[in-house]
C-alpha cells in the first residue's frame, strides 16, 4: 500500500484481533494503560476512536478515562499523521529567536494550520513545547530527526526535501 505522497505505508490497517493483541501483550503490567497506548500507535500510527472502549473494557476504565490520558498527551494521534510530520518548537527560548513568525511561515508555506495535515497527506505540522535545543532556535523535529537554527529559507529547504 502507498501513501498520496507515495511512500511505503507504515502502518497496518486497524484490526480489533490486533489491538487485542497488543492488551494482551502489556496487560500485566502495572499500570498498562501507556504501554497499550504506545503499542496502539506504534502498530496503527494514531489511537482510533473505535479502540478506546475496547481498551476501557479490557483494563476496567472507563471510556473516559481512555479518552483522558490520549487527549492530555500530545505524543498520542487521534487520526493518522501524513507521510512525515513537521514538529516545530513553540517555546519559549524559540519563539524569542523568531519562532514565531517561523511558525507562521510554516503555515502559510504548508497551507494547513498547526494540528492539520496537508491536503495530499504529504505533512503534519505540529507544535512540540521544547526540544532541548535553546541555544540553537528555533528548532523543530522532521519525522523524528532535530533541525536547529531554522530560519524561514531553511524551512523552505526542509519542506521541499519532504516532497521529493
Amino acid at each position: 500500500m502507498t501513501t498520496p505522497a507515495g511512500m511505503t505505508e507504515r502502518f497496518e490497517a486497524f484490526d480489533p484481533d490486533r489491538l487485542v493483541e497488543i492488551i494482551a501483550a502489556h496487560a500485566d503490567m502495572d499500570g498498562p494503560l501507556l504501554p497499550i497506548l504506545h503499542g496502539v500507535q506504534a502498530a496503527f500510527g494514531y489511537v482510533p476512536q473505535a479502540a478506546i472502549p475496547i481498551i476501557a473494557g479490557a483494563l476496567n476504565l472507563t471510556r473516559a478515562e481512555v479518552h483522558g490520558v490520549v487527549s492530555f498527551y500530545h505524543d498520542f494521534r487521534e487520526a493518522p499523521a501524513g507521510a512525515h510530520t513537521l514538529r516545530l518548537c513553540r517555546a519559549e527560548a524559540c519563539q524569542a529567536a523568531g519562532g514565531d513568525a517561523l511558525a507562521a511561515h510554516a503555515e502559510q508555506a504548508l497551507g494547513v494550520p498547526f494540528g492539520q495535515t496537508t491536503a495530499d497527506g504529504g505533512v503534519t505540522l505540529e507544535a512540540v513545547y521544547c526540544l532541548g535545543l535553546c541555544a540553537s532556535g528555533p528548532a523543530a523535529l522532521v519525522d523524528g530527526k532535530p533541525v536547529a537554527r531554522l530560519d524561514a529559507g531553511r524551512l523552505d529547504r526542509v519542506i521541499a526535501s519532504l516532497a521529493s
